[in-house]
């Protein structure tokens, strides 16, 4: 309708289509993104110096609107419930959310791991205080469940036995300590191996640049492949280091230089000097990787990879030594 402000009807068009179930829900999708129905158009077109209100806006003169009848009511209900249901079934299969919980349940999982790991090396170490133990960490957990008492144990970490040794109950406790850390492990393996399965699926070409696992962690503190391929390149530099940026701003830090991204060894195998302007490079390299991904572009294959590392080693021979007056 096309209302006057006192809340006369100059003109105004009805839908006069089909209302089935899925013609319902086409609408009210357009609706709900911000955009307008036919008539709606069709009016505006004729009342190009009219203001557009959707209903329900306080903005809108005081005028009885005609009510739905019951049929159309019931088949709006009917519709919004399977327009709730899609979303459901929809967010189920949304590998933006899976990606993100795949990852929390892997930090959560890592971080249970290394406490356990690390209370199993305290425990070993001091029944055999002798025994490298850290430099068979990764290998402890196995070493030590597969051993079938304290002497074997000793034998495999070629350390000698206590004058004082655990009894059979404590031995049994350390073992079971060792079996649990070892399947936490292994757990962790198989997340973090569907995790780079996922990523390499829905971030084929950011996959390639960054790796599947990092790809995957910019997805999610992005909140989703979309949001991620429309952030501008300075902003997907610093992805993961929030703290630091928002530090920058109340208190005057340095900004922060790389977040997530400087898990990758061109940026934390590199000269401190040059770690800024690599990130730079590269976040800038990764932002047109997201957005292949996103927007269907040719995924990312090994010779523009190769063009990427050339840079890095550009970039390297051309900063070997830091500025003058400068130092860490």
């Amino acid at each position: 309708m096309v209302i006057d402000d006192q809340g006369r009807i100059l003109d105004q068009e009805e839908w006069t289509g089909k209302k089935d179930q899925s013609r319902i829900i086409e609408r009210l999708q357009l609706l709900g993104a911000g955009g307008l129905t036919a008539e709606s158009r069709l009016l505006s077109e004729r009342w190009p110096d009219a203001c557009i209100h959707m209903a329900g806006d306080p903005e809108l003169p005081e005028h009885e609107f005609p009510e739905m009848s019951a049929e159309l009511l019931q088949a709006l209900d009917e519709a919004s419930l399977a327009m709730s249901q899609a979303g459901v079934d929809k967010a189920a299969g949304d590998p933006d959310r899976r990606l993100e919980h795949l990852l929390s349940a892997t930090e959560e999982l890592r971080a249970a791991w290394l406490t356990m790991e690390s209370r199993l090396v305290e425990w070993t170490a001091l029944f055999l205080p002798a025994a490298r133990v850290e430099r068979d960490r990764n290998r402890l957990a196995g070493i030590i469940a597969e051993s079938a008492s304290l002497q074997d144990l000793a034998a495999s970490l070629s350390s000698k036995l206590p004058e004082a040794g655990p009894g059979e109950l404590e031995w049994k406790s350390l073992r079971s300590w060792a079996e649990v850390v070892r399947s936490c492990k292994s757990r962790l393996d198989r997340m973090e191996d569907a995790i780079r399965d996922l990523a390499s699926e829905h971030l084929p070409s950011l996959s390639l640049l960054m790796g599947p696992l990092l790809a995957a962690r910019l997805c999610a503190s992005a909140h989703g492949r979309m949001r991620l391929a429309r952030l501008p390149a300075g902003t997907v530099q610093i992805l993961g280091a929030e703290k630091a940026f928002f530090s920058h701003l109340h208190n005057g830090t340095p900004p922060p230089k790389h977040g997530h991204i400087f898990m990758h060894p061109w940026i934390s195998r590199s000269a401190w000097w040059i770690r800024g302007k690599i990130s730079r490079m590269l976040a800038a390299k990764a932002s047109l990787a997201a957005r292949s991904d996103a927007f269907a572009g040719a995924v990312w294959n090994d010779e523009m990879l190769a063009e990427v590392e050339k840079r890095v080693e550009e970039i390297r021979s051309t900063h070997v030594n830091p500025p003058a007056g400068k130092r860490r």
